[in-house]
């Protein structure tokens, strides 16, 4: 369990920082898909993770990183269908989100000890990393929601959104550039510069890598 410790998104290369930023701006617009999506990570990565730490004996060595490819490919095709069964336009509005979970699973180290962990060990590694990105992305909602469009939602219902409230005032310019790409993008900044300070006071960061 001690290899645990380096399933860290923030401890990755560039590459995996680039592909969970991508997922944080898109999903983080609306708390509902940022659960939406957050299910489909925790879904995705634990399934094809214990899946590929339980048969790694059968697995060949050459083209395994294809046969990763399509085993994540199919638990987000999975979770996809599931949840057009469960709310249609969710599954519509979230389709490019989730499509891209399983570029995250490839990229990320969730895979990179495959055979030298214990099925159950990778799931634990696998799901903490998973809900280590999806409390993310939902605390960012949280926070662009509300400011942005003045309202808070979660999935399900006929419009594939269900409005907790919502306020039909117009917001001034500042406030509702939080709802944007821009503001995402500034909110992350924020983010990472508060990460670096306190890794730099409390030793959090473990290298040079990533972050």
């Amino acid at each position: 369990m001690n290899n645990l410790a380096h399933y860290r998104i923030f401890h990755n290369s560039a590459v995996v920082c680039l592909s969970w930023t991508a997922l944080l701006i898109m999903a983080s617009d609306r708390l509902a898909h940022a659960i939406t999506v957050t299910g489909a990570l925790v879904w995705v990565c634990c399934l094809s993770s214990f899946t590929a730490h339980a048969s790694v004996r059968i697995l060949p060595q050459r083209g395994r990183a294809v046969l990763l490819a399509f085993l994540t490919s199919f638990f987000a095709g999975l979770y996809l269908l599931l949840l057009w069964m469960l709310s249609p336009l969710c599954a519509i509005e979230s389709f490019f989100v989730i499509s891209l979970i399983p570029v995250f699973c490839m990229v990320s180290e969730i895979f990179k000890q495959l055979g030298t962990l214990m099925p159950e060990d990778a799931l634990v590694a696998s799901c903490s990393e998973a809900l280590i990105l999806g409390g993310l992305i939902i605390i960012f909602a949280l926070i662009r929601e509300p400011f942005g469009f003045l309202s808070l939602s979660l999935p399900g219902g006929a419009q594939g959104i269900i409005l907790l409230f919502s306020f039909k005032t117009e917001s001034f310019l500042p406030i509702r550039l939080i709802a944007s790409s821009a503001g995402a993008l500034l909110l992350l900044g924020y983010f990472l510069g508060l990460y670096r300070y306190f890794g730099a006071k409390y030793g959090l960061q473990e290298g040079k890598d990533g972050f």
